[in-house]
């Protein structure tokens, strides 16, 4: 079983690898679409690299409640774990 921090780690480098963005930036708070500057194509790549690297299914209804890098993590942590 692995912590938040563990989650947050493993979400910061998909988010890194796939937006190109510093990890500095993906903290808790920053939001996709504002902070982070993903576009639609962006987070449902990112909703499936979730989903491979944790396992389980995110449906669309749910992906589109996940505005945060935090909201995702705790997404992970409650459902996917």
């Amino acid at each position: 079983m692995s912590d938040t921090n563990d989650t947050l780690e493993q979400v910061r480098e998909i988010i890194t690898e796939l937006l190109g963005v510093d990890a500095d930036e993906v903290v808790p708070e920053a939001r996709f679409r504002e902070e982070l500057g993903s576009d639609s194509l962006d987070l449902v790549e990112l909703i499936m690299a979730f989903e491979d690297k944790f396992g389980g299914e995110i449906s669309d209804e749910e992906a589109q409640g996940i505005t945060t890098v935090g909201e995702a993590v705790t997404y992970i942590d409650t459902n996917m774990r």
